[in-house]
């Protein structure tokens, strides 16, 4: 497969032969607003294999591990060696000044005190943990923006469970791990599970589904000022959402071949106009977790290898 596609789909990062020969699995991954990519790099030796669950994400830690922090920039890769994890992240996010986030997507309550446990610790460019707190439970979407601010859509056992702000379907987080923002009525359904997000310079996007005859959602938020816009979407149940000045490139996986449906549109207002629409053939197997839309480019992993997008 060549680097470069006529849509403008060019590949960005491959994991190296060498970490693969030496027993290395990429597991979570994250896009930075300045367009740095970073991979976590797992030994198998650390991990267990859930076979039913197809792709990176059926590799699950077996207890405390050492991983290796890749981040890829322009041509420039940085590996930071990250010691005693614990738990089993669901999410990588980048934070300022190189500071970065490991969120577990399902969190527990201690039912005697009322108290639920930290799922989410954040580490210092140097890989040493600064502080941790919970972020809410099952969390298939998180995202964070140029200010350090982590935005988070959730999935229907949270939505109907017993976490507070998970329950608002959508939440934007601090990291002392206060909530500073919920949707308070201004979406036109209630959220019944996240899909992907996006950021757009200071602008957040989250996408959602709401179930049935409502469908799928793109919620618009300005943090600076609260508004909130949301837009019904062109394409159900994306897993890859980019957008720019009025122009938007949505992905869809084939789950688990390599191939994705590919979706222009345009914004005319509060309308969307579909501009093109074709099936992709990508360099490997699209499963969950495979889309980050950061300032007008949708990065999609396929398999062990990153591709870029642009709107």
């Amino acid at each position: 497969m060549s680097d470069h596609f006529d849509i403008a789909v060019h590949k960005v990062w491959s994991v190296p032969a060498a970490d693969i020969a030496q027993g290395r699995k990429a597991l979570w991954w994250s896009v930075g607003p300045a367009g740095e990519l970073s991979v976590l790099l797992v030994h198998r030796r650390y991990l267990e294999h859930i076979p039913s669950i197809k792709g990176w994400v059926g590799w699950i830690p077996k207890g405390t591990f050492t991983g290796e922090l890749v981040t890829v920039t322009g041509q420039e890769e940085r590996r930071t060696t990250v010691e005693n994890i614990g738990g089993r992240p669901s999410h990588l996010a980048l934070l300022p000044d190189s500071r970065f986030l490991l969120v577990s997507g399902r969190a527990s309550l201690d039912r005697t005190n009322g108290i639920w446990a930290p799922n989410a610790v954040v580490y210092s460019a140097s890989g040493t943990p600064e502080g941790e707190f919970c972020i809410g439970d099952d969390i298939p979407v998180l995202v964070t923006d140029r200010h350090g601010r982590v935005w988070t859509a959730y999935g229907d056992e949270a939505i109907c469970g017993e976490h507070r702000e998970s329950g608002a379907g959508l939440a934007g987080w601090d990291t002392d791990g206060r909530a500073i923002w919920l949707p308070q009525g201004r979406l036109p359904s209630h959220p019944l599970e996240g899909c992907t997000a996006a950021t757009d310079g200071d602008q957040v996007w989250l996408v959602w589904y709401a179930g049935g005859r409502h469908g799928t959602f793109l919620t618009h938020i300005t943090p600076s000022t609260g508004e909130v816009t949301t837009h019904p979407s062109p394409v159900r149940d994306p897993d890859g959402f980019a957008f720019r000045g009025n122009r938007a490139v949505l992905t869809r996986r084939h789950h688990n071949q390599h191939t994705v449906e590919f979706t222009r549109a345009e914004l005319d207002g509060t309308t969307w106009t579909v501009t093109d629409h074709r099936v992709l053939d990508v360099p490997g197997r699209v499963v969950v977790r495979c889309g980050q839309g950061r300032d007008g480019t949708l990065w999609l992993r396929t398999g062990d290898t990153w591709l870029r997008i642009e709107a």
